[in-house]
């Protein structure tokens, strides 16, 4: 029957119900403040996206699945080849071995997408740093001798010395990214990987509502887009230099582009 409907329906008033369902998810308005965007905001149910988090990446470490994003299972992995170029290069410069502090890593979701790759080396010890919950999960179902959950990065940085920083599509969704980053750098990594992170196109920070498709999970919460060479010119303040830049695809006529970064400390 929904066959038989959709074949009376015109092709053209298919075409305008399909933009108008998927133009509900994604990035609107520009707001003069965070607090703005957040009142804006239905926020989301934490507890719900962390429990599919945790059952998704569970299938991928139990091998019943391949790869997680967002909490969403796929059913090949999505590399990011400059991502694992940045980790193999970070971990030539300690001969063959990889010490990360991955921020906001989730429950794992770089280090498992990752991992065929990280097997290769001669050492990897992989931190962890999240929100309370996501540790006290992490520490119970994945922790391991290499996957390591803190709850803070003063402690991760006691015990394990990380010396390569990954921030995986994680600073946009920060109030204060440059504060944070701030406290981050002092301890003086000789690497910084900086994935799929949102730049507006005129080179202006700009605070946007993205709303989330519920097929992922219902929630909406504000997300900067940042001014690129604002965002550059802070690292070279701190003595980082890009080594290399690269570019995920995005619709056409977007306002914004989708980067990574390698990043290197000018003294190493």
């Amino acid at each position: 029957m929904k066959k038989f409907l959709k074949s009376l329906v015109p092709p053209i008033i298919l075409e305008i119900y399909r933009k108008t369902k998927r133009n509900k998810y994604g990035w609107y308005g520009n707001y003069k403040t965070w607090v703005e965007a957040k009142n804006a905001s239905t926020g989301y149910d934490s507890e719900k996206i962390l429990e599919k988090v945790k059952s998704s990446l569970l299938k991928v470490k139990n091998g019943d699945a391949v790869f997680e994003r967002d909490s969403v299972i796929f059913e090949e992995v999505q590399y990011s080849w400059p991502f694992i170029a940045g980790l193999m290069y970070a971990a030539a410069k300690c001969q063959g071995k990889l010490n990360v502090l991955d921020f906001g890593g989730s429950l794992g979701s770089s280090y498992y997408q990752n991992k065929k790759f990280l097997d290769g080396l001669n050492q990897v010890t992989w931190s962890i740093v999240e929100q309370k919950k996501f540790v006290d999960i992490g520490k119970q179902y994945f922790e391991d001798e290499r996957l390591n959950f803190f709850y803070n990065v003063k402690d991760c940085i006691k015990k394990k010395k990380p010396k390569t920083l990954v921030l995986a599509s994680i600073l946009q969704y920060i109030e204060n990214p440059y504060e944070l980053l701030n406290d981050i750098l002092v301890y003086d990594f000789d690497i910084i990987i900086i994935d799929r992170t949102y730049f507006n196109i005129q080179n202006r920070n700009v605070i946007k509502l993205q709303v989330v498709p519920p097929e992922i999970y219902e929630a909406s919460y504000p997300c900067w887009f940042f001014d690129e060479n604002y965002f550059i010119e802070y690292f070279k303040n701190k003595c980082y230099r890009v080594i290399e830049k690269f570019s995920w695809p995005v619709e056409a006529g977007s306002e914004y582009t989708l980067i990574g970064m390698i990043m290197k400390k000018d003294s190493i």
